[in-house]
């Protein structure tokens, strides 16, 4: 798994490696008003793309891989991937 993010500036598609995020062009105003979409995420395990919520981004709630076949459960710290310890 990769530890730290790569941040894109502009949507590049194939550049969207493990690890990487876009901050959306119109973050904030898609998904749930309490905590809405905020950005693109590429699984750092296996590359799904998924987007993912304000309180994932700074680090208040889990990001959970959307493949059906990578367990990937991890934490965004500042720009560092934190794996999420088994409860």
């Amino acid at each position: 798994m990769v530890a730290e993010l790569n941040i894109l500036s502009e949507w590049i598609p194939e550049q969207m490696g493990p690890g990487t995020l876009f901050v959306l062009e119109n973050a904030g105003d898609v998904g749930e008003n309490e905590d809405p979409y905020w950005a693109v995420l590429s699984c750092p395990e296996c590359a799904t793309l998924g987007l993912i919520t304000r309180k994932q981004v700074v680090g208040l709630i889990p990001v959970i891989c959307g493949s059906d076949c990578c367990p990937a459960q991890f934490f965004i710290k500042d720009e560092e991937i934190k794996v999420r310890k088994p409860s």
